[in-house]
């Protein structure tokens, strides 16, 4: 049973950090394409960043030179470092695994206050 279990979430102020984790069980995870999505109230669920099997990151623009996406194979881990934090990043985080077919965590509450 593939489970991704996401941890690191939590309240923080403007131009603060927080660093998410992505723990990935039942998967062969070297060859997933790994991912981070976030979803604000009354909003569509959007990609933040994703890294590829091979190391390669992606970001969304909105993203791009505040937040970090990182992956340790070995310990089945997939981070998200987040610098200089907006009030618009609040959302809720998603890990995601993909191949051929996605899987999901539960998602970890990010709120950042002015």
């Amino acid at each position: 049973q593939v489970r991704l279990v996401e941890s690191g979430g939590g309240l923080v102020q403007a131009g603060g950090s927080l660093r998410l984790s992505c723990a990935a069980s039942d998967i062969i995870f070297s060859i997933y394409r790994m991912g981070w999505y976030r979803q604000a109230p009354g909003k569509q669920r959007e990609l933040v960043a994703d890294i590829t099997s091979d190391g390669r990151p992606n970001y969304a623009d909105s993203v791009k030179g505040r937040f970090t996406i990182s992956r340790v194979n070995a310990n089945n881990t997939v981070c998200l470092q987040m610098n200089r934090l907006k009030p618009e990043d609040t959302a809720v985080y998603y890990c995601n695994a993909r191949v051929w077919r996605d899987f999901w965590g539960q998602g970890t509450q990010v709120t950042v206050s002015s």
